[in-house]
């Protein structure tokens, strides 16, 4: 064979060489990006498997707005004169429906109520179920539905759903009340995470 014979073989086989390199690399692309395809499927598949659903859940059911102008009696409580005050506060009632998910008591510690408003958040602690109730002896033409109060100390056993209406109060005045840009209410458990629940109905202004 000449020398001419044997460079001219020497390409043709470098380029079949280069092919078959070529092909190979190929082959290993696409199967790396089908084993990277498959983990992905596996470990989404054991995140949602192996996720266990929150302790709690619930729903805000309905939201009530009472705007009014306070003024304080000019004597205290044992008959002695005082200063008086007044301002405007916003009532707000919320009906919340809460369900235990998981199979140990959970204990509910607080409630807040946060308007989202011009000049930030204001949050406001839910009162006591005995003091909602008393809201409704003070103001005995409140245009609020007097449903069962959500005790704040509840216990909520496995399984068990709960369903119960609270008052939160702010200093606001209607007009800063209506600014608002958002509202929606924490609740507290002992030992799990904060449940956060925003309105899905619109707030019913009396």
């Amino acid at each position: 064979m000449s020398l001419l014979q044997r460079e001219s073989q020497n390409k043709v086989d470098d380029a079949a060489l280069g092919e078959e390199f070529t092909k190979g690399s190929s082959h290993v692309v696409w199967a790396s990006i089908a084993a990277t395809v498959l983990v992905t499927i596996a470990i989404t598949i054991y995140v949602i498997t192996g996720q266990k659903p929150p302790a709690v859940s619930g729903e805000i059911v309905a939201v009530w707005a009472h705007p009014q102008h306070t003024e304080t009696p000019g004597i205290d409580a044992s008959g002695a004169p005082m200063v008086k005050d007044s301002f405007d506060q916003v009532l707000v009632f919320a009906q919340v429906r809460l369900h235990n998910q998981s199979k140990i008591p959970l204990f509910l510690l607080n409630v807040l109520t946060n308007a989202d408003l011009e000049d930030g958040i204001h949050s406001s602690y839910a009162a006591p179920q005995s003091d909602y109730d008393r809201v409704f002896i003070a103001y005995p033409g409140m245009p609020v539905p007097h449903g069962p109060g959500l005790p704040i100390n509840l216990t909520l056993e496995p399984g068990q759903s709960v369903d119960g209406t609270f008052v939160s109060s702010f200093r606001l005045t209607k007009e800063q009340w209506d600014a608002r840009k958002k509202l929606d209410f924490t609740f507290a458990f002992r030992y799990q995470p904060r449940l956060v629940l925003t309105p899905k109905t619109t707030v019913i202004e009396q």
